[in-house]
Order: structure tokens, then C-alpha cells, then sequence
């Protein structure tokens, strides 16, 4: 009963690879001159673009390649220099199984990172804004249109707070995530995870030979990116390894969207793979599965539940539950943007529920809930009323007397208010009431703007504030032959300038920490307050003159509160 939605916007819908060099500017916009940086293991040439003065390092390596022996290992760190390397193009994505990966060229050697820095700055120590891609942990990657790095890098220039985009890849879905017992006692778990680690220890090593200030870094992210951040900041009990200064959540948060599932949960799911490649009589089944060849083991995930691993706790890189953590403050305490979009729960939500026994069975059966048992799931009915205000869409976006199809279920917008709240919404305004608490700075949104292609009935769901924060005006990514277009299509100039708006206000944080003080910031739009005392969440809205205003953060306060209070009955 998931929604049908969430698979194409967990990550974004498939697309075309991109081609050089449109996927920066036009063809003719690319000078002759290379730039250079010399790193710990050698020198990276890239390329310039004079169309927007910037210069493009793509496909650096920030670990070993993960294959034959590493494959399924913790990422190793470059042990050898390399003399030249060229990053004048994307490397190939990792492997994954999802729309995200259409038309892009995937690989096990995939543990790259791309740095887009503006030109000029070369002998200054620019702040550096580091982008997790999402896509449930199971597909995309860096070299995705969408994810167009050089608008925002050109925004923090034109606002006088200049900054160096970087995007890094990590491995997704088996290849990233594999668990049981025997990986358990490998110590190679969560090695997704721990990819990205390993590429914030790199920047701090190599970082300032692109020009980047390593002790100004702030890692960001959206959807299961905006999660691998929350892992980040919780990670080893909240050690803080000083690898980043500054957090970007969105639709993602500290406390796992997801229940946990310890490695016997997951030993079934080992021992089917194990069984289908025919290293069921191996000594070391592992070690049987490191050594297959690749397209023996990728045909046996694509397209079934093999590939459908995810972090666990191993007591390790993933401690405990993240909720406790955040209780007794075992938690990197740097300042935060944290957010979520209003209707999240389009995507989230189950359809067909018709019944309140049947929004129980779900509460208590799908996969935030596993763990939670009738005997709480109970009570989740009397907390989610189906009074019009507290529905999704809500009634600013959709009239109260609107009717879905049937399938869609009699409860529909009802439930979806619980899924979005229990995955994504819940956990955000937990996470900042956590850093309040702890008096370290945290600014929460709401974004609130529909884009082209999209029906009310839809709503603001998730992965839609992606183009405005990329200011992606020109759909760069978006496909109508894949069923999406460019969300800027036939809108008014406002949603331009909103779009302007967020990225600069994202560039301004990663800058400075400050998302307030920047040169051109819209006229009339109020500072976006620090949450705290009223608990105030900035709602970006393109329909507003101002196109941000402050909101007290109380909406669906019980049923918000209700799923904060029982954390650890869901496992996380």
C-alpha cells in the first residue's frame, strides 16, 4: 500500500546521461586553459569554463577503486601516487537499481568526487559546501543533471560569499549496504556510510590545493543524502572527528526515516544471495561473493529484494538509535538547516486505506512501523483526526471536498499526513528541537511551492525543493519523455526569484553560517530566525509577495509529538 509515488520521488524520476559539456553551459564556453591542483597522491588537470568563469574538476578519485578484494570492504584510502590525473569528465555513477540510474554509465569503480570551484579564488581558503546525493540509498549519483552544482557556486559570487561545491559518490544498495552475521564479523558494515566519511577526510587533506578552507566545510544532502548527513553527525556516538563545521537537511534528518533491523533481521536476505550465486558451500561466503564476477552478482540484485539492503546498527559507525543519541546529546553540535516540504506524505502515504482497522495495520506493518505493534499502532488513529486542517494537500492547496479515485483509499489524505510526518516531518522538528536544546544554532523550513507538472492532488511532496535550491531555472534534468518537466515551465517570475532566493540563502549558510547577510537578498523578505524560543520554521512560498514568512512550527502538534515520544517503539 506505498504510495506510488515514493519510488519515483525518493530519488527523482530517470533521466538521459548528460553530455559534455552541456550539462554546464553552452559548448562554446569552455576556455583552453587547465587548471591544476597538486594533491596528496599526485596532480588533477580539469577544465575551464569561461561561460561562467568556473573551473571543473570531475571524477577525482578519493579512494581505492572497491573491486575484487575491496569489494565489499571498508573504503581503503589512496595508497600510491598517480603522477597526472585528468577530471575533465563524470565517472561512471555507482552500481544501483533504480530510475535514477537510466542512461547514466554505472560501475563498481565509482568512489569519485567532482569540485566546482569559482575562478580567481585560486590562492584564497574558500568555504566548501559538499553534496550527498539521495535516492533511498539504492540509486542516482553525482553526474545527475539535476544535482548542477555551478548556479549555486555562481550565486555565492554574485552575493559577495564565494564558495567551492563539491559532490561525492558512495556505494548504494548491496554493494554499499550488505549485512549479516558474517559481514557483522568482518567489521564491514554500513561501508556506503563510511564511503562518505572517507571522502570528508580526503577534502580535509586535499581540499586547499583546490583552493578550499578545510575547517569551513558543511556537508549537505537530500532525502537519503540529507540522511547519510544525519548519520555523519551521529556517527561513533557523535565523535566529532572536525571533518565538517556545518550540517544541510532536506527531507532528511538525524533519527533514521526507517525502522533499524539488526543483522539476523537481514541474515535471511544474505543467505538467499549467497544461495542464488552458488556460495552456499564456501568456507567464507563472503569472500565467495567478493570474488564472483560482476555480472553474476548485479543480475542476481537487479530487480529483486537482494538489493534491498540498508544501514543497520552495528554498534560501530551506527552506535545505538539516534533518537537516545539526540536525547543526551551525543551528537557533532554544529549549526544546521533542517527541513522538510509540506507534502511530503504524497509520497510516503499508503493508498488504499479505507478503514481505520486498516490505517492501524498499516501503522503498524509498513516500514517506519515494523516494529511498533498493534498495541501502539492503536492509538495513532485518535492522533491523525480527520479534521480538514490537519489533512495533506491541506486546504490552502486542495478543497476539503475534493475526491481522490477510490483506489487511492477513503482515508487517503488522512494517512498521508501520518506517512509523511512518521518518515520525514516528525524527525525534522525533533532535530531541532534537539539542537536548540543544546543551544546550537538550527534553521527549519517549510517549503510550500508547487512546481510545473504537478497537480494539487500531488501537493508540495518530496524531492521538489531540489530545482529552487540548485536554482536549476532551466530544468536541466527534467525530461518530459521520462514524465517530468521543467518545474520553472509557465511559472510566474516569482518561483525564479524564490529560486534565487533559496540557493543564495543556501550558499550564505555554507559561507558564513549566517543564511540572513547576503548582497541582493530579496526586498522585504523577513530573516530567517534561528529556531528556538517560538519554535519557528521560515516557510519558502512562491506565491507570497515576501516569498518567505515565519510560521510557528505547531502544526499537527499530538500526532508529531506522538511519533517523537515513541522513537524507540519504532526502532530508531
Amino acid at each position: 500500500m506505498k504510495s506510488f509515488f515514493a519510488a519515483a520521488l525518493l530519488g527523482g524520476a530517470a533521466y538521459a546521461a548528460p553530455t559534455w559539456p552541456t550539462n554546464y553551459g553552452p559548448p562554446s564556453g569552455y576556455g583552453s586553459g587547465a587548471p591544476s591542483a597538486t594533491v596528496k597522491n599526485g596532480t588533477v588537470t580539469g577544465v575551464h569554463s569561461s561561460a561562467y568563469n568556473q573551473d571543473f574538476f570531475l571524477g577525482v578519485p578519493y579512494a581505492q577503486p572497491p573491486v575484487g578484494d575491496l569489494r565489499f570492504r571498508n573504503p581503503q584510502s589512496i595508497n600510491a601516487t598517480y603522477g597526472t590525473h585528468a577530471a575533465t569528465a563524470y565517472a561512471p555513477i555507482c552500481v544501483g537499481y533504480g530510475g535514477d540510474d537510466i542512461g547514466y554509465e554505472t560501475s563498481e569503480d565509482c568512489l569519485y568526487l567532482n569540485v566546482i570551484r569559482p575562478a580567481g579564488y585560486e590562492n584564497e581558503s574558500l568555504p566548501v559546501g559538499v553534496w550527498i546525493h539521495g535516492g533511498g540509498l539504492v540509486m542516482g549519483g553525482t553526474a545527475d543533471k539535476r544535482y548542477n552544482l555551478s548556479f549555486i557556486v555562481e550565486n555565492s559570487v554574485n552575493i559577495g560569499k564565494p564558495i567551492i561545491g563539491v559532490s561525492v559518490a558512495y556505494r548504494l544498495s548491496t554493494w554499499g549496504f550488505i549485512a549479516s552475521e558474517e559481514v557483522r564479523g568482518s567489521g564491514q558494515t554500513n561501508i556506503g556510510l563510511r564511503d562518505q566519511r572517507l571522502s570528508l577526510h580526503w577534502l580535509q587533506e586535499n581540499i586547499a590545493a583546490f583552493g578550499g578552507d578545510p575547517s569551513k566545510v558543511t556537508i549537505w544532502g537530500e532525502s537519503a543524502g540529507a540522511g547519510s548527513v544525519g548519520w555523519q553527525l551521529t556517527a561513533y556516538n557523535g565523535r566529532d572527528d572536525g571533518i565538517f563545521r556545518a550540517g544541510i537537511m532536506e527531507s532528511g534528518n538525524p533519527v533514521n526515516y526507517n525502522s533499524y533491523r539488526d543483522t539476523e533481521t537481514w541474515q535471511p536476505l544474505y543467505n538467499s544471495l549467497v544461495n542464488v550465486t552458488n556460495c552456499t558451500y564456501a568456507i567464507d561466503t563472503l569472500d565467495c561473493l567478493r570474488h564472483l564476477p560482476f555480472a553474476i552478482l548485479s543480475n542476481a540484485l537487479n530487480g529483486t529484494a537482494l538489493s534491498s539492503f540498508v544501514p543497520v546498527l552495528d554498534g560501530d559507525f551506527i552506535q545505538r538509535f539516534a533518537s537516545i543519541q539526540l536525547a543526551e546529546g551525543d551528537f557533532v553540535k554544529v549549526p544546521i538547516i533542517d527541513g522538510a516540504n509540506t507534502d511530503e506524505g504524497t509520497a510516503f502515504g499508503p493508498r488504499g486505506i479505507n478503514t481505520t482497522a486498516e490505517f492501524i495495520a498499516y501503522a503498524s506493518s509498513n516500514q517506519t512501523g515494523a516494529f511498533l505493534g498493534a498495541q501502539y499502532a492503536t492509538a495513532i488513529p485518535a492522533e491523525y483526526p480527520s479534521a480538514c486542517q490537519d489533512l495533506i494537500p491541506p486546504p490552502t492547496e486542495l478543497p476539503c471536498n475534493y475526491t481522490y479515485p477510490a483506489s487511492a483509499g477513503a482515508l487517503y489524505r488522512r494517512t498521508a499526513a501520518y506517512g509523511g510526518d512518521v518518515v520525514m516531518i516528525a524527525n525534522r522538528r525533533g532535530a531541532c528541537e534537539a539542537w536548540a536544546a543544546h543551544g546550537v544554532p538550527a534553521y527549519s523550513y517549510r517549503f510550500n511551492t508547487i512546481p510545473a507538472g504537478l497537480p494539487p492532488s500531488v501537493g508540495v511532496t518530496h524531492f521538489q525543493e531540489v530545482a529552487f535550491v540548485f536554482d536549476n531555472i532551466h530544468g536541466y534534468g527534467y525530461d518530459a519523455a521520462h514524465g517530468t518537466i521543467n518545474p520553472f515551465t509557465n511559472k510566474s517570475a516569482s518561483y525564479i526569484d524564490l529560486a534565487k532566493l533559496m540557493s543564495s540563502s543556501w550558499a550564505s549558510f555554507i559561507h558564513d553560517l549566517n543564511p540572513n547577510n547576503f548582497t541582493g537578498r530579496h526586498a522585504g523578505s523577513p530573516d530567517w530566525p534561528e529556531y528556538g524560543m517560538g519554535a519557528e520554521n521560515i516557510v519558502f512560498d512562491a506565491n507570497v509577495t515576501e516569498l518567505v514568512f515565519a510560521e510557528p512550527d505547531t502544526f499537527r502538534a499530538e500526532g508529531i509529538q506522538w511519533i517523537l515520544d515513541h522513537a524507540l517503539a519504532y526502532h530508531r
